[in-house]
């Protein structure tokens, strides 16, 4: 899910080998950049980043999204595809009805080709998206916001939430996606081959300390997930972010611009809101703007998801042939940080 982005996953600081700068820059074409310098942009999680400069001056900042690490929108890199496009596709469209809804900036939206396309693929597992460079300090992942910035962040998601979902939107679906990876990692040894990498023996360890209180909390997340599933009818769905941590927001308690589409879908607000505040007054104030009082019990439910996908999402990194470099160390570091969480109750 939207998780192995953050805490856990390894963060895009290297510019990826087995990307050619130079078939990006003319997949850009598509997108009337020419002349193109391009600059990597060593910011975020899960996807690859550049900064984009066309020979007429205009910057962009340009996304390339890896396919097979997409559970989130597809399991394959096929299906990943055609989920990834849903989001992007939504997003556009998202931000053409809020940004002039509002008359200004809401979220910054991917672009369309001169053919009205939002995604292009690079290769066979990766595909390309441009959004405007915007000009503003960004957030991080883990930031504290002030009070004022975090009322900011849940008047913006109110202006999502009240929106009119597009045609095609995605739909969240609440099980997590690579469920059956943490299932056969919680099973018994063995787990992880210690030639994969420094961190496979240490992670049989972590699970073999811990497993019995992670199965629990297993058992209590698909507990929550089959009521949540059995009120699908009922519940309250908006077009949620799913990720709105301070990390995807360009300039958080001033203009505060939503950024990083490829979670998108129609869920329950409080997808979203559990990550823009725990405090009672700015819910209060979100019920306010929308009609909608958070259900605490989701709230929970919508963090414990988080932690759980954040360590399947390093079990998977963990799982395969892994070096020792400060990316594995960080997912190390937020592997045991979200075990340690959990099974801390």
């Amino acid at each position: 899910m939207e998780a192995r982005k953050a805490a856990t996953v390894s963060r895009m600081g290297d510019r990826p080998s087995d990307i050619d700068e130079a078939a990006l820059a003319s997949v850009l074409g598509a997108w009337d950049i020419e002349d193109v310098v391009l600059t990597h942009a060593p910011v975020g999680f899960g996807d690859h980043h550049w900064v984009a400069a066309g020979a007429d001056g205009r910057r962009t900042f340009v996304t390339v999204a890896d396919l097979a690490h997409k559970p989130y929108c597809g399991p394959d890199t096929a299906t990943a595809w055609t989920g990834l496009s849903r989001a992007i596709y939504t997003a556009a469209t998202l931000g053409s009805e809020l940004n002039a809804q509002h008359g200004g900036t809401v979220l910054v939206a991917p672009l369309r080709t001169g053919t009205g396309e939002t995604l292009l693929r690079l290769t066979g597992r990766y595909a390309v998206s441009v959004f405007p460079y915007v000009d503003a300090p960004a957030g991080r992942f883990g930031q504290v916001l002030d009070s004022w910035a975090r009322r900011a962040l849940v008047e913006r998601l109110a202006q999502l939430h009240g929106t009119r979902p597009p045609l095609g939107a995605p739909a969240h679906h609440p099980a997590l996606p690579d469920r059956p990876l943490l299932d056969v990692a919680l099973a018994g040894p063995p787990r992880f081959r210690a030639e994969s990498g420094p961190y496979a023996q240490r992670c049989d360890a972590l699970l073999a300390a811990n497993g019995a209180a992670l199965r629990a909390t297993l058992e209590h997340f698909d507990s929550g997930t089959a009521r949540l599933t059995s009120a699908a009818s009922t519940a309250a769905i908006v077009v949620t972010h799913g990720e709105s941590h301070p990390g995807n927001v360009l300039d958080p308690g001033g203009r505060t611009f939503l950024t990083d589409w490829d979670t998108v879908a129609l869920a329950p607000p409080e997808r979203d809101l559990w990550l823009a505040t725990d405090d009672p007054a700015d819910l209060s104030r979100y019920a306010e703007l929308t009609g909608h009082h958070p259900d605490p019990a989701l709230l929970a439910y919508y963090e414990l998801r988080w932690a759980l996908d954040d360590i399947t999402a390093a079990l998977e990194v963990f799982g395969a042939p892994h070096p020792d470099t400060a990316d594995t160390r960080q997912t190390w570091e937020g592997l045991v940080d979200a075990v340690g969480a959990l099974t801390g109750g």
